[in-house]
C-alpha cells in the first residue's frame, strides 16, 4: 500500500507471462507484479490434463514473435507448450515476480489516487490481500476456469458409469478396454477420441450437429528441410511469414467464398474417412468460419475411424440410462465412460468484480477500444486473443501496444488514461463479432461490444492490427490524458492534464 506497482498483471498463462516479457524489453522501468491463482505457470496449459490435450494452431504462429519455438511438430501437446510459456518465464526472469495461488476477488480505482486497489485472497491460507497499481491488465483468457459448460441431460443422476467433464479430468482414469462415448464436436472432442481409441474397447463421438475437421500435417517437413541450410531464427521466420498468409487465405477466402471453401473442407474429409463413413457427419449447417475450425494432425481422427476404433454419431440425446445415453432417434449408446466436451463458459476478467470510484462495472455496458482498452474505465487494459487466428499473434501485438501507452505516461508525466468513445459510435455485436460458436452466444448479454467504426471496432485481423497497435499515434483524439499529482508533475515542467 505505501509503495504501488506500477503495473499489476492478472494470470501467469501464455498471455501473462507475454505481456510480462514485453515489459521486461520494452519498459524496465515499470515495477510489476503477477498475481497467479494456481501454484504454477501456464494458465489454461495447466489446467487442462486430459489426453491429447495439444494447441489448435500451428506453432510457429503460436509461439510468441521474441521467442521462437523450436520444434517442427505443427501442433503442440499441452505439456511441452507449458514448459514452453515456463521457460519463457525464466529467461526473461519473470518468473520471479510472479505471486502464486493468489484469487483476486474484486478492483477498484480510484480517480483521486489514480490507483487501483485489487483485493484478493491467498487461498491456501485464507488471508485477505491487497495490492496496489497505476495500471491493471487482464490476461485471463476468456472463460471460466471454475466451472465448464455443462448442459443439464435428462436422466444423468441414474447413468451408474463414470462422467467426467475434460476441463476437470481425473488423474489416473483408467479407459483401457472401456466404452466410452464423448459428448460434443468441438476440438476438446476431436481432440479426445483419436487419443483415447488405441487403449479403449472403442470411442464414439455424439454430436448434435457436425463442425468443420480439416487435417494438417504433424510436422512441418518444409521447415525441417531448412534448417539443413539455413540458421534456425531464419527458418522461424519463414515459416511463420508463410503461415500467417496461409491463414489470412484461409479464413478471408472462406467468407468471401463460403461455398468453395466448403467443398475444399468437405472433399479433403472424404478423402480422409473413405466410402464407408457417411458424410452427413461431418457437414455442418453452417459455413466455414460462422464456428471455428478443428485442427487435426495428421488425420488422426479420420484414422481412428477407418480402423473402427471410434465411430461418430449424429443425434440428440432424449435421456441417460443406466447402462448409457438412449438417442431421441430410438437408439442407444452403451457407455462405461461419458465424457462431456459440451464447451466452456465465458468469464470477462476472470470473473474479478471491477469498478471505479466503488461503481461496478458491467462490461456489456462499454465498447472496446483498439480490442485492448475498455472504453470509459480508467488504467485497465486486458489482452484477448484471435478466435480465426493463433491467440498469440493478438497477445503480442496488445502487449507491445500496452508498452507503448506506458511510454507516453512516463514522457508525459501522465497518471491516467481513458479512452472516450463519441455519442452513438455503440453497435450490437460484441467483441467476437460474426463467430457463433456456443460459448460465445451464450455470454453475448455480458461481453464488451464494439463500434460502428475504428477504433472502436473489433477487426480480428492480424495485419490491420498491426498498425493499429503498433505505429498508429498513442494521442490519437480518442483518449484522454491526466496528469499526475502536483508534487510529481512539477518535476516534469510542461505537462498538464489533457483532453480528447
Amino acid at each position: 500500500m505505501q509503495n504501488p506497482f506500477d503495473v499489476l498483471i492478472i494470470g501467469a498463462g501464455l498471455s501473462g507471462v507475454g505481456m510480462a516479457c514485453h515489459i521486461q524489453r520494452d519498459c524496465p522501468d515499470q515495477r510489476y507484479a503477477i498475481l497467479e491463482r494456481r501454484s504454477r505457470i501456464g494458465g489454461t496449459w495447466d489446467l487442462f490434463r486430459y489426453p491429447g490435450i495439444r494447441s489448435d494452431s500451428d506453432m510457429f504462429t503460436f509461439g510468441y514473435a521474441f521467442r521462437p519455438w523450436n520444434s517442427f511438430k505443427v501442433l503442440a501437446d499441452g505439456t511441452s507448450i507449458r514448459e514452453y510459456v515456463t521457460e519463457t518465464a525464466k529467461e526473461y526472469g519473470v518468473d520471479r515476480n510472479i505471486h502464486y495461488g493468489v484469487k483476486i476477488v474484486r478492483a477498484d480505482f480510484s480517480t483521486k489516487t489514480n490507483l487501483w486497489t485489487v483485493h484478493a485472497l491467498d487461498e491456501a491460507s485464507g488471508r485477505e490481500q491487497t495490492y496496489q497499481s497505476r495500471v491493471l491488465v487482464s490476461c485471463t483468457g476468456y472463460y471460466n476456469y471454475d466451472k465448464g459448460f455443462l448442459p443439464d441431460f435428462p436422466g444423468q443422476e441414474r447413468f451408474k458409469g463414470t462422467r467426467v467433464h475434460p476441463q476437470f479430468w481425473p488423474e489416473g482414469l483408467d479407459y483401457k478396454g472401456k466404452r466410452v462415448v464423448v459428448i460434443g464436436s468441438g476440438a476438446t472432442a476431436v481432440t479426445l477420441v483419436p487419443a483415447m481409441a488405441d487403449d479403449a474397447a472403442h470411442v464414439t463421438m455424439l454430436q448434435r450437429s457436425p463442425g468443420f475437421i480439416f487435417s494438417v500435417p504433424g510436422t512441418d517437413a518444409i521447415a525441417r528441410t531448412m534448417s539443413k541450410f539455413l540458421p534456425r531464427k531464419l527458418v522461424y521466420a519463414i515459416t511463420r511469414k508463410r503461415n500467417l498468409a496461409l491463414l489470412r487465405a484461409m479464413y478471408f477466402g472462406s467468407l468471401r467464398w463460403p461455398e468453395k471453401a466448403r467443398k475444399l473442407l468437405m472433399d479433403n474429409v472424404e478423402k480422409q474417412v473413405g466410402d464407408k463413413v457417411d458424410m452427413k457427419h461431418f457437414t455442418p449447417r453452417y459455413n466455414p468460419w460462422e464456428e471455428r475450425l478443428c485442427a487435426v494432425p495428421d488425420g488422426d481422427l479420420f484414422k481412428a475411424i477407418r480402423k473402427g476404433r471410434a465411430s461418430v454419431v449424429t443425434a440428440e440425446i432424449e435421456s441417460f440410462t443406466e447402462g448409457g445415453i438412449k438417442l431421441k432417434n430410438g437408439d442407444e449408446l452403451a457407455a462405461d465412460i461419458v465424457i462431456t466436451a459440451t464447451g466452456l463458459n465465458l468469464q470477462v476478467f476472470g470473473g474479478v468484480q471491477i469498478s471505479v470510484d466503488g461503481k461496478a462495472i458491467q462490461p456489456n455496458d462499454h465498447l472496446t477500444y483498439k480490442a485492448t482498452l475498455l472504453e470509459g474505465v480508467p488504467n485497465l487494459a486486458w489482452i484477448v486473443g484471435y478466435t480465426n487466428a493463433p491467440w498469440t499473434l493478438k497477445a503480442d501485438i496488445a502487449s507491445r501496444y500496452i508498452c507503448r501507452l506506458l511510454s507516453h505516461m512516463k514522457q508525459h508525466g501522465y497518471a491516467r488514461f481513458e479512452a472516450r468513445a463519441p455519442a452513438g459510435e455503440r453497435d450490437d455485436d460484441t467483441i467476437f463479432g460474426s463467430l457463433k460458436s456456443g460459448y460465445v452466444m451464450r455470454a453475448a448479454q455480458t461481453l464488451p461490444r464494439q463500434g460502428k467504426s475504428l477504433p472502436w471496432r473489433v477487426l480480428h485481423d492480424y495485419k490491420r492490427d498491426q498498425p493499429m497497435l503498433l505505429s498508429d499515434p498513442i494521442d490519437d483524439g480518442f483518449l484522454s490524458f491526466e496528469a499526475a499529482p502536483a508534487d510529481v508533475a512539477a518535476k516534469k515542467p510542461g505537462k498538464v492534464a489533457k483532453a480528447a
